[in-house]
């Protein structure tokens, strides 16, 4: 009898939990909110912004260069590199350099896998892994198999 009475107690319980709260309507005027939505993709749609394509170079130096292929030019541009498990990290601050380049210095790296993370304040190219230093990699979401 208890396995009954404690399903009548859970459902009466929830009956009172769905009458008690109230889900309102998101907005009174969802059907305008939605037009008005629909003409800013439409004005916008030529102003799209190219994903973004880069290279990457490390150098056997610890240096590492970047040129970006496609997309819009960065403020500023970061590099993070990852142990898989998160064993450890490295992040490096580029500058811009001769060419357009963006030029940091990593430093000497153990061998072994890391994770690469590009990131600038407007964009982000997908994550990859590299088995070790040095290298030459290109990212970016049409980046032809990369």
């Amino acid at each position: 009898m208890a396995g009954p009475f404690a399903v009548v107690v859970a459902s009466l319980a929830s009956a009172w939990i769905a009458v008690a709260t109230d889900d309102g309507v998101v907005a009174e005027d969802y059907y305008k909110q939605g037009l008005l939505i629909n003409r800013r993709l439409a004005a916008s749609a030529g102003e799209r912004i190219r994903d973004p394509v880069a290279t990457i170079g490390f150098r056997a130096g610890g240096e590492v260069r970047i040129h970006q292929e496609v997309g819009p030019p960065p403020n500023r541009l970061q590099l993070k590199l990852e142990r898989p498990g998160g064993r450890e990290s490295r992040t490096v601050a580029l500058s811009i350099g001769e060419g357009g380049d963006w030029i940091g210095q990593l430093g000497t790296q153990a061998p072994g896998r890391w994770i690469v993370k590009v990131e600038s304040d407007r964009w982000a190219l997908p994550v990859t892994t590299i088995a070790g230093i040095p290298c030459e990699i290109r990212l970016g979401v049409n980046a032809g198999g990369s």
